[in-house]
């Protein structure tokens, strides 16, 4: 419960900074991790907005993860045609959180565990939806 107030409360900040964090975040992935190029080669352009909308969407709904289950389907469903691994989510929390704190500064430790467990909790979604869609395509 404390980890969805502080991520919610974070929500307004977010909302004001998301696209500057999610570009901040890809130029971090793609320096750092540049293979991961490859699951963007057939996405349009947008892609930060796309992710930078999906962690308003999750500040503002942590506490009812339930209506967000429809985004995590198709977003699920994108990350298995474009190949997207369970390995692939540590590293790119990693650099969320590290993009954050580049765009806001040295943030309070409690946001950013906060942020790294809601990171975790949603990326564990991702991992056993997409796990099901894999089986199901196999």
């Amino acid at each position: 419960d404390e980890t969805k107030a502080i991520v919610k409360s974070t929500h307004p900040v977010v909302q004001e900074h998301g696209l500057a964090i999610t570009t901040r975040m890809y130029e971090k992935l793609f320096t750092e991790y540049p293979d991961t190029k490859a699951f963007f080669a057939d996405t349009t352009p947008g892609q930060e907005q796309r992710l930078a909308n999906a962690v308003i969407a999750y500040a503002a709904n942590i506490d009812k993860i339930e209506t967000l289950v429809p985004v995590v389907q198709g977003i699920a469903a994108k990350h298995v045609a474009a190949g997207v691994q369970a390995e692939h989510y540590p590293i790119v929390g990693e650099m969320l959180l590290g993009a954050m704190t580049d765009v806001l500064g040295e943030l309070d430790a409690s946001i950013v565990d906060a942020w790294a467990a809601a990171y975790g909790y949603l990326a564990d979604i991702f991992i056993s939806t997409e796990a099901e869609l894999y089986a199901a395509a196999s």
